[in-house]
């Protein structure tokens, strides 16, 4: 088994670094991180048609670019690194899987169009009040009367909620859960923005009531195709994990090579090496159960479930080490406002928690392997 990455896939990790490092520096991630939104339109526009990323893991049929969930997780990792500001993941990863696994073929052609070409930010609300991600559990509930859907309940900590103008909603019917589209500005829609210990990734609350909905896929049908996009957007999210990790490694050791105490870079201090060596062994370690849940996705075979959950818990502990770590190697300065640590530091926290802390994910990976 080959995890090395083609000619073509180093090329498009390249330019999308390349890309990043004009368009995300730190800089405009502290402007974006205090705004409302939370991204800059006019980068979102550049990344659909000039970089055509929104429609990357899109089939050609419906106007995206047809490669698969490795060349995908190659662009979450860079901005994993750069720690981008943007809709993109759950346009992507959550949005456009659940509709390209739950959907039908008639589904499929009306929305993913419009989210390959970036026109449409779309979102997936996974989630009730309770933060639980097992979704046979969901509170929210939809009926039809005369032929129409409504739904009613709550949704929370949903990703770019309050700025989707495409709203996925898992609710349950008389026939079991379903998925339900809902308009950003549909009637019995309110949306409250959540305050977020990361600001660089915005969450809403969502309260749906008797709210106009239209049914993706078959009623009752959807557990088992928003399970794998699940599984898929926890892989997605192990790949942007590493290039955070990577990122702060590399953050680490630059900095003990130019800081001096005593006379010596601090990097030559047995304490700062053991810390270095720790953090380096934690990002190839998350590099290899990343890039396996990458190989399990592109095949979309009965071990994904297995690898996306053993990704996730292992590279959300890795991030969060190697975060905590380039603190302390920083000392001092990097446990202020101004130094870029900190950022790094909630995004990893936070993304430990998204999708499934690491123990729910090793006790899913238990019940996986009959254990």
């Amino acid at each position: 088994m080959n995890f090395g990455f083609s000619e073509e896939q180093e090329e498009l990790r390249k330019m999308v670094r390349r890309f990043l490092e004009e368009k995300s520096p730190e800089t405009e991630v502290r402007r974006l991180m205090a705004t409302e939104d939370g991204y800059d339109p006019a980068v979102w526009e550049q990344m659909a048609k000039e970089l055509a990323l929104q429609g990357l893991g899109i089939p050609e049929t419906y106007g995206g670019q047809g490669f698969g969930p490795v060349e995908l997780y190659v662009v979450f990792e860079e901005m994993g690194a750069a720690l981008l500001c943007s809709p993109y993941f759950s346009s992507v990863a959550l949005a456009a899987n659940a509709l390209l696994h739950v959907g039908t073929e008639e589904n499929r052609a009306t929305y993913l169009p419009d989210i390959a070409s970036g026109e449409t930010i779309a979102t997936l609300a996974l989630t009730d009040d309770a933060g639980q991600w097992d979704l046979s559990t969901t509170s929210t509930t939809a009926s039809q009367v005369n032929g129409a859907w409504t739904i009613s309940g709550v949704r929370s900590f949903v990703t770019d909620g309050a700025l989707a103008s495409l709203i996925l909603v898992p609710a349950m019917t008389p026939a079991g859960l379903s998925l339900f589209a809902v308009q950003g500005d549909a009637d019995g829609l309110s949306r409250d923005r959540l305050p977020t210990m990361d600001q660089t990734r915005k969450q809403s609350r969502l309260v749906l009531t008797n709210t106009p909905a239209t049914l993706i896929g078959e009623a009752g049908g959807a557990l088992a195709g928003l399970e794998t996009t699940l599984q898929l957007a926890a892989a997605a999210l192990a790949a942007e994990q590493v290039g955070g990790a990577q990122r702060v490694l590399n953050n680490s050791v630059a900095y003990a090579k130019e800081r001096v105490q005593f006379g010596r870079p601090i990097g030559s201090f047995q304490a700062i090496k053991h810390k270095c060596a720790d953090m380096l062994l934690d990002v190839e370690s998350a590099k290899s159960a990343a890039y396996y849940a990458a190989y399990c996705a592109q095949e979309l075979n009965d071990e994904l479930p297995i690898a996306a959950s053993l990704a996730k818990s292992f590279c959300s502990e890795a991030y969060f080490h190697c975060a905590a770590e380039n603190i302390q190697i920083h000392g001092g300065i990097g446990f202020t406002w101004e130094h870029h640590a900190h950022l790094y530091f909630k995004r990893a926290k936070s993304s430990e928690l998204f999708l499934g802390d690491p123990a729910y994910h090793r006790e899913l990976l238990a019940q996986r392997l009959g254990i």
